[in-house]
């Protein structure tokens, strides 16, 4: 299939099953999701393969990607880098980005599952791991993105990451509220990420080269909100023809020529919650060639030597393949999670407007 052009309502739930499945196949028993059979597990790319794994319809499986997440964490709240079973395969560093991810995934899990019992389970979880994430935000707002094996800050901050956890607050301000508890300063720590971001340039890449060569830096403010509106189109406009190339997918970084088929999906959110439908629709459509028979999609393409590289095809892959399908189609009712901001203004304390929430 050389293209798949998707419609709201119109999600091609028989073409993705097999990307379903490849993502149930390589989850071990215990709920972890490692990149691939034999690889290593990091907790962002975890939570991204669970998110497939809601929107394909196995909640229970999805549930045991939580639990096992659960079950890993350190008591400060975080995660190592990455895991290989029980064992740890990274212990250099903790990253926040990683770890603010998890409220992004229960939120995300919650919405399509409506599964109250869940949620509750997984509060002590978030709220630990939202503890330690703000344990990093600075005076000026920005987030360290990591502290090293002994804990200590590594004293700078990422455009994409600070991003990422920008969204990952509106999730946990959501499940806080949903569960009545009371979290005010989540709110006031993520408007001040938010101000960073946008106004103090000079907070992030203090300690190295400028990542503004990598697409992230460029479409993720967009994606998680930072920008919304006319600010975002304006946003997404302007480094456009630096790193799309057309009718393959979204470079990684503008000075290599490597397309990568999970960020391009992230792109095509972006483009939605941009307002440009059109857009998000066609470039979604260049995906369908970078899919494997089994209905997993390699990693990415490297246009000079037209190969498929690395020789990899991850489960976190197949996840943001499943979630921009979603987004596109309207299919569950997560699919706007990555497309608009939802602050919920107050407690949950009835029935009803719980469920509002999912319905």
């Amino acid at each position: 299939m050389s293209g798949l052009y998707l419609s709201p309502g119109l999600f091609p739930e028989e073409f993705l099953r097999p990307t379903v499945d490849f993502i149930l196949g390589c989850q071990r028993d215990s709920g972890e999701i490692p990149w691939f059979d034999g690889g290593y597990t990091d907790p962002w790319d975890h939570v991204e393969s669970a998110m497939g794994l809601s929107i394909g319809g196995e909640l229970e499986a999805a549930h045991k990607a939580y639990q096992w997440l659960a079950q890993m964490q350190l008591e400060d709240g975080s995660w190592w880098a990455s895991y290989r079973g029980q064992e740890i395969d990274n212990a250099s560093r903790r990253e926040s980005n990683f770890v603010a991810y998890i409220a992004t995934g229960v939120w995300h899990h919650y919405l399509i599952s409506a599964d109250d019992d869940f949620l509750q389970a997984m509060w002590p979880m978030v709220d630990k791991s939202i503890g330690f994430v703000l344990s990093l935000q600075s005076e000026h707002g920005e987030i360290d993105w990591a502290v090293d094996g002994t804990g200590k800050p590594k004293g700078d901050a990422l455009v994409t990451g600070c991003s990422s956890i920008y969204k990952s607050l509106e999730c946990a301000h959501n499940i806080a509220v949903t569960l009545g508890e009371s979290r005010s300063h989540w709110l006031s720590a993520r408007d001040r990420l938010g101000n960073a971001l946008r106004q103090k340039p000079e907070r992030f890449d203090r300690t190295w080269e400028t990542k503004s060569r990598y697409s992230m830096d460029w479409f993720y403010p967009v994606l998680t909100g930072v920008y919304t509106g006319a600010d975002a189109r304006a946003r997404l406009v302007s480094r456009w023809d630096e790193f799309v190339e057309d009718k393959l997918g979204c470079r990684c970084e503008k000075q290599q020529p490597w397309v990568t088929i999970a960020e391009t999906c992230e792109l095509v959110m972006a483009l939605l919650a941009a307002g440009d439908h059109a857009r998000a629709v066609e470039v979604y459509s260049w995906l369908q060639q970078w899919r494997a028979s089994d209905g997993s999609y390699w990693t990415g393409y490297q246009l000079v030597e037209d190969l498929l590289w690395p020789d990899e095809r991850p489960t976190w892959t197949a996840g943001a393949i499943l979630l921009a399908a979603d987004a596109l189609t309207k299919h569950t009712r997560a699919a706007g999670l990555f497309c608009s901001v939802r602050l919920l203004d107050q407690p949950a304390d009835d029935v009803p407007e719980r469920r509002s929430l999912v319905d």
